[in-house]
């Protein structure tokens, strides 16, 4: 019998299933794969040869494609990932074939306050610890190889300071004459750690380097990991590499990796990241991980190709994006779904009593500390006002001609009125709408999700985008605002504006999509403002260039791309049985 997940922590329930998990073996043969299509890495997680599978079954149909999102979060989180774990149980209990897709959680919040984004209670991926802890390796290589394009970035600037032209000639050096105050990328690593944001290097001697400003940001936020989200293969892959644009020359022109003969290099430290990684659910059910978190400041989607691995293998494929639909969906929608070619066929948006009652006027939660006693009783007024929130963004995703299916997240402490009143709205704004208890009954809590999904997958839906990419650039960025957040209209800084004109100057960049960079904890650009404010404009502050992931990335309001650390952050809980070398306190 599964551990009640009202009585233990989700580590204690993850160990507990772990006694019963499947082999990847086991997995790999359901899944109807041929030997050398599975690379082990242990016996409970694989690697997957992508190129081999796609080959192998590219003529078979695709799957039912699903993507679950959610409303704005509390800072708590609404249980996307938990979702897609129950969901897919739910389906797998109702005998379909299914396969879910979800991110590699980052040493960020696995240390700090959110967690590992593991779902929780019995609908969770298991085995936790590799999961939470490094998985095959994939966000080390993207580290590696980020921190590289630094390295051959700082590196030349140094030798174009300390030689003369003829001098770096010898070395078969070109002068690129780059702008130490024009450099786009900076330094990476997988923590939330602020005080790194701004630094000075290069302090001491000319052999100690170029002295510059410079900075740490957090290793899921690199525009590597966007490309591992996005790419369709190696050849695809290194292309993206050489794009790169880590700084500028003096006379404004983009100094890329191909510039700096790194680009290969790069691209060799990622060969084995670009498989996708195989594990499972409590109940035994394939999951892919791919990709990181972060829709905030990153693209925040599990990677193309997992969803056309899953899409082959299964009749159901699940896959998630990060935060809210306003962010995750959004990019899903006019991103990953445009570059993949892929056409979704249902959409899950995850709402919790909880947040809908943040959303309505209840306090905000603090990470960290208790609960605040407001949430431990009924308040159908607060739900009701919440629900402002949740009905705007039913309205984003019929925006894209997709008919949501409202999952109520349930917590044990929810009332049935509380239930009543969002089921009412939600129905009154055109969605399916389905209460699930998989947080603590499993597969078994979410027949009723399970239901409403296969039923919406049945449903002809008229996908379309948001923007055409031939859509003037700033555009754009305004019909995301208004069309999606709710802005009056978006706010340039003057250093931003600059930018914007110059890309849309340039043939190469005038055409990228749009990721935007906004805080998750509101449809705003200030995380304080919960429901849907009115009134209000989106300031845009920067505006970065990826080009190699093919998109330009707006970055709105004070929201940094590394995050801090809490003062009461989850590694103090976390630690190793001596004994018998088990992790524990994850979550």
């Amino acid at each position: 019998m599964p551990l009640d997940p009202t009585k233990h922590a989700d580590w204690e329930i993850a160990e507990a299933a772990e006694k019963n998990m499947k082999t990847v073996y086991q997995l790999g043969e359901e899944l109807g794969l041929e030997k050398e299509e599975l690379l082990p890495h242990g016996h409970y997680v694989a690697k997957l040869d992508f190129n081999k599978i796609l080959k192998r079954l590219g003529n078979r149909p695709d799957a039912k494609y699903i993507d679950v999102t959610a409303i704005t979060p509390t800072p708590l989180g609404e249980g996307k990932s938990t979702t897609t774990m129950g969901l897919t149980q739910g389906l797998g209990k109702r005998g379909k074939k299914v396969i879910a897709a979800i991110r590699q959680p980052s040493g960020g919040p696995t240390m700090n306050i959110k967690g590992s984004a593991a779902g929780g209670g019995l609908s969770q991926c298991i085995p936790l610890t590799p999961f939470s802890l490094g998985l095959t390796g994939d966000i080390n290589a993207i580290m590696n190889a980020h921190n590289l394009a630094m390295v051959a970035l700082t590196s030349r600037m140094q030798h174009e300071f300390n030689y003369t032209d003829e001098q770096l000639a010898k070395r078969k050096l070109k002068r690129l004459n780059i702008d130490p105050r024009n450099v786009e990328m900076k330094w990476i690593m997988d923590f939330c750690a602020q005080s790194l944001r701004e630094i000075i290097i290069g302090i001491g001697g000319k052999d100690d380097g170029f002295m510059m400003n410079s900075g740490f940001a957090i290793a899921v936020s690199s525009e590597i990991m966007a490309i591992l989200a996005v790419a369709t293969d190696l050849k695809d892959m290194r292309e993206r590499m050489g794009r790169i644009v880590v700084a500028y020359d003096k006379s404004g022109k983009p100094v890329t990796t191909e510039d700096l003969n790194v680009a290969g290099a790069m691209t060799a430290w990622m060969v084995e990241a670009l498989n996708p990684n195989l594990m499972q659910t409590i109940e035994g059910q394939p999951v892919i991980v791919h990709a990181g978190p972060f829709a905030n400041i990153a693209i925040g989607q599990s990677s193309i190709i997992a969803d056309r691995v899953g899409l082959k293998l299964a009749d159901y494929h699940v896959t998630e994006s990060g935060f809210a639909a306003d962010i995750g969906f959004e990019k899903f929608w006019n991103l990953k779904c445009r570059f993949s070619g892929l056409k979704p066929n249902a959409a899950v948006l995850v709402a919790t009593i909880r947040a809908l009652k943040c959303h309505g006027g209840a306090p905000i939660p603090v990470p960290g500390r208790p609960l605040p006693e407001e949430y431990k009783g009924e308040n159908v007024g607060w739900v009701e006002k919440g629900c402002v929130n949740l009905v705007h963004l039913i309205n984003v995703i019929k925006k894209a001609g997709i008919n949501p299916v409202v999952c109520i997240n349930a917590f044990y402490t929810d009332t049935d009125n509380e239930i009543k009143a969002v089921r009412k709205i939600a129905e009154s704004a055109g969605a399916r709408v389905a209460l699930s208890k998989h947080w603590q009954f499993g597969g078994e809590g979410a027949l009723e999700l399970a239901d409403a999904v296969v039923d919406a997958c049945n449903e002809k839906n008229n996908f379309k985008f948001l923007y055409e990419l031939s859509t003037p650039l700033r555009q754009r960025i305004e019909l995301i605002a208004k069309e999606v957040y709710g802005a009056d209209g978006v706010d340039f800084s003057a250093e931003a504006l600059a930018k914007a004109k110059r890309m849309e100057e340039d043939p190469e960049t005038s055409k990228l999509g749009i990721c935007m960079v906004k805080t998750h904890l509101s449809l705003t650009d200030n995380p304080n403002l919960k429901g849907v404010p009115k009134g209000w404009r989106l300031h845009v502050r920067d505006i970065l260039t990826f080009k190699g992931a093919g998109f330009v990335v707006p970055v709105a309001g004070a929201i940094k791309l590394m995050p801090g650390t809490a003062s009461d952050p989850a590694y103090r809980r976390v630690d190793v049985d001596v004994e018998t070398g088990k992790v524990k306190g994850l979550f």
